[in-house]
């Protein structure tokens, strides 16, 4: 089992943190107010003794997945303290230009702003309704993952089936970052601007 900080106790946080809890990993929830109002629902949900500061869950993880807004991540990732041997995992997106300024894309400006390189893109391609249930039908819907980081990838791999996802497929490397964030951009788009709504999602078909 997996010990996982999460930064960010937001829908995708709070809906992946009791998919995890579920699964049978120990999950902390990093915050710069533990246990402001906004994380009293998800506290009696998942427990008050979860919650800590972002430093703290980090010393005590092996995986630490940022699922802040995007234009907090510098300040977010320089708020982690020592990342050497960890994996970190990012679930964010920049949304119509709004994210960490001199940077195209969220997991860039981590890898630069921490110390280990095990540093994978994840969790950022569906809306968090998904995370809460991602089966359609008989059907579970499919995650992606790039990053050059083989534990990486795999870490993200074992946590997306672990909430329920059918799999997970590696895209790339480091340099599709960008591409991660361009097909979340497809499902926000289809989702809130051509009006299929936010119940809808990706399943890689073969044959």
């Amino acid at each position: 089992m997996r010990k996982i900080a999460i930064i960010g106790s937001g829908n995708v946080g709070g809906a992946l943190a009791k998919k995890w809890i579920k699964a049978g990993h120990t999950v902390l929830i990093g915050a710069r107010l533990p246990l402001s109002e906004k994380n009293l629902k998800l506290a009696t949900e998942i427990g008050e003794d979860r919650f800590t500061s972002v430093e703290h869950a980090v010393q005590q993880c092996d995986i630490v997945l940022i699922s802040t807004p995007a234009p907090a991540a510098l300040e977010v990732v320089k708020s982690l303290g020592d990342t050497s041997g960890k994996i970190i995992i990012d679930a964010m997106n920049i949304v119509m230009g709004r994210g960490p300024q001199g940077y195209k894309n969220t997991t860039d400006a981590i890898l630069e702003n921490t110390q280990t390189k095990d540093v994978v893109k994840c969790f950022n391609t569906t809306g968090a309704n998904n995370m809460e249930n991602p089966h359609y039908g008989n059907v579970s819907l499919d995650l992606f993952v790039a990053g050059d980081s083989e534990v990486g990838r795999h870490a993200a791999i074992e946590l997306a089936v672990d909430a329920g996802f059918a799999t997970c497929y590696s895209i790339g490397g480091n340099d599709k970052f960008e591409l991660m964030e361009q097909f979340a951009w497809f499902w926000i788009n289809l989702a809130m601007f051509q009006g299929q709504g936010r119940e809808i999602g990706f399943k890689l078909m073969k044959r």
